[in-house]
């Protein structure tokens, strides 16, 4: 077991890893490194909010659009009529 004091994040304290036993011949820095890398992309997810963002952005723009056109249709249609 590794334990990570350092997870420099305001909500969590520390973290706790199990080293699986196939790993255990690995020295004790390397392990470290690769918890530290692994609470630091645990930490900092890749942007998913902004993703969400941009997608609630083009949803809202491709709705725009699909109302315009279909105002546009309805005018075309009671000039016909």
């Amino acid at each position: 077991m590794l334990e990570i004091l350092e997870t420099n994040n305001g909500y969590f304290e520390k973290a706790l890893f199990f080293i699986k036993p196939e790993f255990s011949g690995y020295s004790e820095n390397k392990l470290r490194d690769l918890a530290q890398a692994e609470i630091k992309s645990a930490i900092n997810p890749p942007k998913q909010k902004y993703k969400y963002k941009t997608n609630k952005l083009l949803s809202f723009i491709c709705f725009a659009g699909v109302f315009i056109l279909g105002v546009a249709i309805g005018i075309l249609i009671s000039f016909f009529i």
